[in-house]
């Protein structure tokens, strides 16, 4: 079954997935050894058969060496040009419950970073496997409440309080609470 008609997202994956092999000359092979996604897998994720975990989407992202927000959506205008956004018509939820994104601003390598609006539902949790060498992360929660795990522990963040952490090790979010939590994350990478 082709999920692509219907879901922008999954279509979104699928093309930048088969771009970034067909670039680099990679088989699916290869992409599976770099990405540590099973090659069923991501044949599925690029005929749009499968929609991608954010877990999943972020070993792929890391294989590549590329921003998790080009799987996403199209690159932006570059650089400093003005932009306006609204989190709210970006928000969708890809590829698993719990967990709504919204890229404010996808990966632009001039200015290094991107900024997701990121929504954690009850209950849900998260533990992500390091990114790529020198990505860090800033945290800052807008409403609701969560932690953050960062160097081992679990961290409790309340609305208008932020972290700063190394991305490239291991780390995670999680919400405990009754209410969904919803943060700003920028994600730089060196």
């Amino acid at each position: 079954m082709n999920q692509q008609s219907g879901n922008p997202v999954g279509a979104q994956v699928a093309l930048r997935l088969r771009e970034l092999r067909q670039t680099l000359g990679w088989s699916l092979d290869k992409t599976a050894q770099e990405t540590g996604v099973s090659k069923a897998m991501l044949g599925q994720i690029e005929r749009g058969e499968s929609s991608p975990t954010v877990a999943t989407l972020w070993k792929i992202a890391t294989g590549f060496k590329v921003s998790f927000s080009s799987f996403l959506e199209a690159p932006l205008r570059e650089g400093t040009a003005t932009l306006f956004r609204s989190a709210a018509a970006l928000r969708s939820q890809p590829g698993e419950a719990g967990m709504l994104v919204a890229p404010l601003f996808p990966f632009d390598p001039t200015l290094g970073f991107e900024l997701f609006e990121l929504t954690l539902l009850p209950g849900y949790q998260r533990e992500s496997e390091p990114h790529e060498e020198g990505v860090s992360e800033h945290v800052l929660v807008i409403e609701g409440e969560m932690e953050v795990l960062v160097d081992g522990s679990w961290q409790r963040l309340r609305s208008g309080e932020a972290a700063r952490f190394a991305a490239d090790c291991p780390h995670g979010y999680r919400n405990l609470g009754e209410q969904p939590a919803r943060f700003h994350n920028l994600i730089r990478y060196p």
